[in-house]
C-alpha cells in the first residue's frame, strides 16, 4: 500500500516540524488534500496546516512575506517571484509537480454558438467576428499557465490578445459567477470551474489546455528557501507524502474517497460530478493527471519563461539562470528515493505553431 511505503520512509527520531502550506481550492490541489486527509503527512512525522486562499495573489503575497512555508503554485509563479514581477520577490525551491492538464477554456453560450465546429485558433478568430461585440476573456493570474497557453493559442489564429480582445484576471472561485453575470465572455481556469459554469448553464467548455500542450505540467509544490533552510528534512518528508498521495489518487478503487475529500475542501456546493469531470475525462482534451506530473520539469519552466519574455512580462535583462533558479530536481529525487518512485517519462514537447501573424 502507498501509506506503508511512506511509513518506511520515516526516519527514527525525526524532530517533528510544522509546515504551513497555502493552496487555492482546485481539483489539482488533490495531492496536498489527500496527503492531509489520509494521514500521510503524519506518517512521515510532520505536521502540516493547509491554508485555503481565495486567489493566487493571496498565495503569492503570503509566501513572499513569510506567512507560508510552501504553497500549491501555478508553474510560472516561481519564475515571476524570482524575477520580482508585480513588485514582489521570493527565493523558492520547486519540490514536485502536482498535476498535468486540467484547465479549460469556457465560453458564454453566445460566444460558443459563434464557433463553427471544433475550437481551433482560426475558428475562434472567425467566432470573434461573428460575435461582433467586444469580448473579454479572464485568466486566473497574470503569470499563469492559463494565460500563456491561451495567448499562444490565440496568436496562432492571428489574434493579438492585447489588442483584439480584453484580457482580465479573475480568481478561480469567481469565474463561473462572472460568466453567468455577463461581465466576462469566457475564461480559462482549472477544474472544477469549467464544469461548474456548465452546471449553472452559464457557458460551455470548448477547449482543454491539454489540447494546446498535451500533458503539460500545471501546478507545483514549492517551498520558501527560508523554510527549506530551517527544516530540510521536513520538506523532503512533505514531498514524499505528496508523491505518495499522487500514487493513491490514481488507484481506481480510491476514486470515491477522493471525491469525498475534494467535496469537503471546496468552498462552494459543488457536486461530485463537477469535481470528478476533469479526472474522469469528461472535459475537452486529456484528463487531469497526477502521478506522471510529480517530477518538476526545468525544460517546461523554460517554455513558460520564453512566453513571459514574448509578451513583455519578463525583461530581456533578467538572466535566464536567475529566473529558472527555483526549478531543480534535488528535492524530488530525495523524496522519490524513499518511495522507490521512478522518474516519470517526460510529456510531449511544448507547442510550436508553424506560422503566426503577430509577433
Amino acid at each position: 500500500m502507498v501509506a506503508t511505503a511512506v511509513l518506511a520512509a520515516r526516519r527514527p527520531g525525526l524532530r517533528i516540524h510544522a509546515l504551513r502550506i497555502g493552496y487555492v481550492p482546485l481539483v489539482d490541489a488533490a495531492p496536498l488534500l489527500v496527503a492531509d486527509a489520509i494521514g500521510l503527512f503524519e506518517t512521515v512525522g510532520i505536521r502540516v496546516t493547509l491554508s485555503p486562499e481565495a486567489s493566487w495573489a493571496a498565495v503569492r503575497d503570503k509566501l513572499a512575506l513569510g506567512m507560508l512555508d510552501g504553497a500549491h503554485l501555478l508553474g510560472p509563479m516561481p519564475i515571476a517571484l524570482a524575477a520580482g514581477l508585480g513588485g514582489l520577490s521570493a527565493r523558492l525551491s520547486v519540490a514536485c509537480g502536482l498535476g498535468a492538464n486540467g484547465n479549460a477554456l469556457t465560453l458564454s453560450n453566445r460566444l460558443a454558438d459563434a464557433l463553427d465546429g471544433p475550437a481551433t485558433p482560426q475558428g475562434f478568430a472567425q467566432a470573434l467576428r461573428r460575435h461582433g461585440a467586444p469580448v473579454t476573456l479572464a485568466v486566473v493570474f497574470p503569470f499563469s499557465s492559463h494565460n500563456y497557453l491561451l495567448r499562444h493559442w490565440l496568436a496562432a489564429g492571428g489574434i493579438d490578445p492585447d489588442r483584439d480582445l480584453r484580457m482580465t484576471v479573475v480568481p478561480p472561485p469567481m469565474v463561473a459567477a462572472r460568466l453567468a453575470s455577463g461581465s466576462i465572455n469566457g475564461f480559462c481556469a482549472g477544474a472544477p470551474w469549467g464544469s461548474h459554469a456548465e452546471a449553472l448553464g452559464a457557458g460551455r467548455m470548448v477547449l482543454g489546455s491539454g489540447e494546446i500542450w498535451p500533458d503539460h505540467p500545471e501546478k507545483v509544490l514549492a517551498f520558501a528557501e527560508a523554510a527549506l533552510d530551517r527544516a530540510p528534512e521536513a520538506a523532503i518528508g512533505c514531498t514524499s507524502a505528496v508523491i505518495a498521495a499522487a500514487q493513491w489518487i490514481e488507484t481506481p478503487e480510491n476514486q470515491p474517497e477522493l471525491l469525498r475529500i475534494l467535496k469537503q475542501a471546496m468552498p462552494h456546493q459543488l457536486s461530485e460530478r463537477e469535481l470528478g469531470a476533469a479526472i474522469e475525462g469528461r472535459v475537452p482534451g486529456p484528463a487531469l493527471r497526477f502521478r506522471p506530473a510529480t517530477f518538476p520539469r526545468r525544460d517546461a519552466a523554460a517554455w513558460w519563461l520564453g512566453q513571459m519574455r514574448r509578451w513583455g512580462h519578463v525583461a530581456s535583462e533578467v538572466p535566464t539562470e536567475d529566473a529558472l533558479a527555483p526549478y531543480g530536481a534535488a528535492l524530488w529525487h530525495a523524496a522519490a528515493q524513499r518511495l522507490g518512485e521512478p522518474e516519470p517519462p517526460p510529456p510531449p514537447p511544448p507547442p510550436a505553431y508553424p506560422r503566426e501573424s503577430i509577433a
